[in-house]
């Protein structure tokens, strides 16, 4: 990636030694794991983790991203460059996934488990990784991000998931409209163009709901894999694996490159194409008759795999 000339970040990118980016994420995938292990032994209890995900994906999340757009300096001329760059990468690879489908007719519900295997991504991981890896400004510039992959990759995943029944345009777009991470982007961006800032304590509630997010989302996504899956259909979570973890980055990187954005822009944009897939992919299958099983399997693989796959990408990348 370009050298970025303004080097008082926290990032270690550009050019950073593998040691500085084991340093910056290992502590994200020792969470996942201590998620993992807590659910293991039934702490605090089995219930508790539902509670503690709808709690994040209502409360917590949505606070963080909400405060980071209401700050976020939109006049950045990157900003436009971002978007097309994000759009088209999703695009491209939407298109290639509806051509392999044609080639290997699959039916909807596999057809809906790689493509969210492929487009979707572990937003926990995304804003822990870079918040360690950028900082604020990282997580403003992923926030603006945010606003465009949620939707974009929801409509998306529906509409795979529902390819043979028919979908209507109320029924892919009403999901979107209530879905709180996307509110809570509309709402911070209008709150930034009225120019008041966050008065009377409103910043720091924010900060504090935010801070308490992104740990607690890293241990649902441990307390949330599924490792007995991984015995069933191992090519299909192997090429699946590779795509999003190696291929997803690779495309979002010359994208990148072809629009010249900025450093830290090319590092964000490539970090969440490098992502494993969402946990909640999961809950949408089983939601919309897809291949669960394989749903499941390629959240865990993927996981865990990403603990190596993201330094190697983001050193290759630097």
């Amino acid at each position: 990636m370009r050298r970025c000339a303004d080097q008082d970040r926290r990032s270690p990118l550009p050019g950073a030694p593998v040691i500085d980016l084991l340093l910056a994420l290992w502590p994200l995938f020792a969470m996942i794991v201590a998620g993992y292990w807590l659910r293991l032994r039934a702490f605090p209890s089995e219930a508790f983790w539902p509670g503690a995900e709808r709690l994040n994906y209502f409360i917590l999340f949505p606070a963080l991203l909400f405060s980071s757009l209401a700050k976020a300096p939109l006049n950045n001329p990157a900003l436009p460059r971002l978007a097309l760059a994000v759009l088209l990468g999703l695009g491209i690879a939407w298109l290639a996934l509806l051509l392999v489908r044609r080639l290997r007719g699959w039916p909807a519900g596999r057809f809906g488990a790689f493509t969210q295997g492929i487009l979707r991504f572990n937003t926990y991981l995304g804003l822990a990784a870079v918040g360690s890896l950028f900082g604020q400004e990282g997580l403003t510039l992923a926030a603006i991000m945010l606003a465009l992959m949620v939707p974009t990759v929801n409509v998306l995943s529906v509409w795979s998931l529902t390819a043979e029944r028919g979908v209507s345009a109320r029924s892919l777009l009403l999901p979107i409209l209530k879905n709180p991470l996307i509110l809570a982007c509309a709402g911070g961006a209008l709150f930034n163009l009225t120019g008041i800032g966050l008065p009377g304590g409103t910043d720091r509630l924010l900060s504090l709901l935010a801070a308490a997010s992104l740990p607690l989302g890293l241990l649902c996504v441990g307390a949330a894999l599924k490792p007995e899956q991984l015995g069933g259909e191992v090519p299909a979570l192997g090429w699946s694996s590779a795509l999003r973890l190696l291929a997803m980055p690779l495309l979002a990187w010359a994208v990148a490159w072809g629009l010249n954005l900025p450093a830290m822009e090319s590092a964000v944009l490539v970090l969440f194409f490098a992502l494993p897939t969402a946990p909640t992919a999961y809950v949408l299958t089983r939601q919309l008759g897809g291949d669960s099983q394989l749903m499941a399997g390629i959240i865990t693989l993927q996981t865990l795999l990403a603990a190596g796959s993201l330094v190697a990408i983001m050193t290759l990348l630097a």
